[in-house]
């Protein structure tokens, strides 16, 4: 399917087999998937096995995982949409980007399209996050692109044998629509396509 976010510097689109040579790349480094439950990537097959899933993912409604791609650079990591409840308008967003484009401004830009998504087009109520509060970087940079922080759940992350505690936070439609990122990117966003059906909470 064809399906997009462009902004000023960073797209968004649906991921395809041929981009496995590319997360690879940005995964192989035990430092960008410090944090998850899986990785560092070691071999192709890898992230062959993550993207053969995600057209069944997106069928049901489950996870919309998008690659985020700088215009310049190409691809750059993955973020997307997951844990959505269509009746209560609500979904998770996640986040990784490769080494290279840390403190760049991706993340932020990336940010800005992801809310565009789950608020303009999806019709959520509430956009959420979770970081590690060991990773004060993650948590400042969803701080800082207007997500409050909520609480703490204690363990409720399993990272390999380990059971860790996640902050949680939310930023909700009508913070969204005052807020300064939504400002900064009004009018710099363009959508290609139409976002995959079981995403989208009209019917409810």
């Amino acid at each position: 399917m064809s399906f997009a976010l462009r902004g000023p510097t960073l797209s968004l689109r649906i991921p395809t087999e041929d981009d496995a040579e590319a997360l690879l790349g940005l995964a192989s480094d035990p430092d960008v998937t410090r944090w998850f439950s899986w990785g560092p990537y070691t071999d192709i097959a890898q992230p062959r096995r993550f993207l053969s899933g995600l057209a069944e993912e997106r069928r049901r409604g489950i996870k919309l995982d998008l690659l985020a791609v700088h215009h310049e650079q190409g691809p750059a990591g993955i973020t997307g949409l997951y844990e959505f409840a269509l009746r209560d308008r609500r979904c998770v967003c996640g986040t990784w980007f490769g080494r290279a484009f840390w403190g760049t401004g991706a993340n932020r830009e990336s940010k800005a399209l992801l809310q565009h998504l789950a608020f303009e087009l999806l019709g959520m109520q509430r956009f959420g996050s979770y970081s590690n509060p060991k990773n004060e970087r993650s948590t400042r940079a969803l701080q800082g692109v207007g997500l409050r922080h909520e609480g703490v759940l204690r363990g409720y992350h399993r990272h390999g044998d380990a059971f860790l505690d996640v902050n949680i936070f939310g930023l909700l439609r009508e913070e969204w629509e005052t807020s300064d990122l939504r400002a900064e990117f009004e009018g710099a966003i363009s959508v290609e396509g139409e976002p995959p059906a079981a995403f989208v909470a009209d019917a409810f």
